[in-house]
């Protein structure tokens, strides 16, 4: 797959001349100097422990306020002004927050712009998220959020999120986008209730760029305030993305700073227009844009779920410059429904295996596809012609779309790859394994001489899939062992994240069940 060339493949589609981010958002490389490991190893010794208990004993400090003013709470009452005693819990729960955040480093807080009326904007769209340090305005604010309904059962925290009366996800709903975004909508329209406060990425990035916005908060229709965060700090302890250092570590390194500094600027109340009331997309893009305007960052339609797919637990991980994430772009563009990948994979494969090694130009492209020629399309023809030479290898395009459809299962992207290049004796050339892995990895080059020699050990010039079943039970590492040159994590600069959940402290409130997505995620190759 080609990675780059006079403006073609991996663009965005539709348009030629815009190229991906220069890095991956889903990534956070962290290196320290000698002098800055100093450092942090002498604000462990001191000031990190002072921090650390000072933190901890404001946030167990607001629990029996936030609980007492929870307590008997129904919804018709959350609904009303504000009662003077809770207005006074209000003021105190607020400055303890703040001296939470003054125990962690955070010593001023830079608020640019004037925070809307709840009357004017009844939603906060807030970007880019990119740490559990986003918390600041939600306390600075006690705006409502979205969360997961399990977090209400967290000692302490739970409470504290319960008193912001936070709309609830519930995992175990199958409904629960539908609910979500009904119940969003029925505050932003009912005018009595706090204003919501929406991390619209729906994941943590690392601010290179801004990520495709979820629809939820545009599609209400109402006015929305964009507010954008900044953390200028020479060394960045605060960015937790899928792909970086841990939570702990983060935490860590961020109260051992001497200082840290945060930057949230409210911009002017984007009142949308008829036609964005009636297309949330749209609604959504052009509020992106003026956010990335004011912070002076690129967009990217990458999304929450390229991000599963960059980190898919499997024997072959995505190099953070592969094509791959262009190509899952494209398929939904192009309109092939994800709950309905498998079965058009199946239908792809078994076309490709009749067409055996045929090469086939763009129209043909177009009618095994069975969709209509467009910008879409040439962009993604474009990704396979390599050479640009107008005609592609179809074979390519199946190993892609398995790859995107089964990102964890990379033995049977592998055995589907072999049927396709093998010949009648059931195996394929050194040539053919450099065809499959490139493209599955989706990369423009990847020497394979030492992998298909150690899976080749009769020397026949030749591997079935069954030898290279068998080697890869016996080297679950293959990938790191034979296709990189350099050594994992020391080139990269990334770190190992085990996180049990999404990052941020909003959740993702899209129909899927995350909870599989969002296991522990192993160190990405590079």
């Amino acid at each position: 797959m080609k990675l780059s060339g006079r403006g073609r493949g991996c663009c965005v589609a539709g348009s030629r001349e815009r190229a991906p981010p220069p890095r991956s958002p889903f990534v956070h490389q962290l290196r320290l100097s000698p002098l800055e490991k100093a450092k942090i190893a002498f604000m462990t010794l001191t000031l990190f422990p002072i921090r650390l208990f000072f933190a901890a004993f404001m946030m167990l400090l607001a629990w029996p306020f936030a609980f007492i003013a929870s307590m008997g709470s129904d919804e018709q009452e959350l609904e009303k002004p504000l009662s003077w005693w809770r207005k006074i819990v209000d003021v105190l729960l607020k400055g303890i927050m703040r001296l939470m955040w003054l125990a962690g480093g955070f010593h001023w807080i830079n608020v640019k712009g004037r925070r809307a009326l709840p009357a004017e904007a009844a939603i906060l769209t807030v970007a880019p998220h990119s740490s559990y340090f986003d918390a600041i305005p939600v306390t600075m604010t006690f705006a409502s959020i979205v969360m997961k309904a399990e977090s209400k059962d967290i000692p302490v925290w739970g409470t504290l999120i319960k008193y912001i009366r936070p709309v609830f996800v519930s995992r175990s709903d199958q409904d629960s986008r539908r609910k979500t975004v009904e119940e969003i909508k029925r505050r932003a329209q009912s005018g009595k209730w706090p204003q919501i406060m929406i991390f619209p990425e729906g994941t943590c990035t690392n601010r290179s760029c801004l990520i495709t916005f979820k629809p939820g908060a545009f599609i209400p229709g109402v006015p929305v305030q964009p507010v954008v965060l900044r953390y200028p700090n020479k060394l960045d302890t605060i960015t937790w993305t899928w792909q970086g250092p841990g939570a702990l570590e983060i935490l860590w390194l961020t109260l051992c700073q001497l200082h840290n500094s945060v930057e949230i600027e409210f911009l002017p109340v984007y009142i949308p227009s008829e036609e964005e009331r009636k297309n949330p997309a749209l609604y959504a893009s052009n509020v992106r844009r003026v956010m990335a305007e004011a912070l002076g960052v690129s967009v990217t339609d990458y999304t929450f779920e390229d991000c599963q797919l960059a980190l898919a637990e499997g024997q072959l991980r995505l190099p953070s410059d592969t094509c791959l994430l262009e190509f899952a772009k494209l398929v939904r563009s192009l309109g092939l429904k994800p709950e309905n990948l498998e079965g058009d994979l199946e239908k792809y494969a078994e076309r490709a295996m009749k067409m055996k090694k045929e090469k086939i130009d763009l129209e043909e492209f177009s009618a095994y596809l069975e969709f209509p020629i467009s910008s879409t399309l040439e962009s993604m023809f474009a990704l396979f012609d390599e050479n640009e030479y107008g005609i592609i290898d179809v074979r390519e395009f199946v190993i892609a779309l398995s790859v995107v459809c089964k990102p964890s299962k990379t033995l049977e992207t592998i055995q589907l790859a072999f049927q396709l290049y093998q010949s009648e004796k059931g195996a394929i050339l050194e040539e053919d394994l450099a065809h499959i892995l490139k493209t599955a990895m989706g990369v423009s080059q990847i020497n394979v001489t030492h992998l298909f020699r150690a899976i080749d050990e009769e020397e026949r010039g030749e591997i079935t899939y069954d030898d290279f079943y068998r080697f890869a039970e016996l080297h679950p590492h293959f990938a790191e062992d034979y296709l990189y040159s350099e050594p994992v994590g020391d080139g990269s600069g990334l770190g190992t994240s085990s996180l049990p959940a999404p990052n941020g402290i909003c959740t993702d409130f899209s129909p899927e069940n995350v909870e599989e997505k969002t296991q522990s995620l192993q160190k990405k190759l590079n």
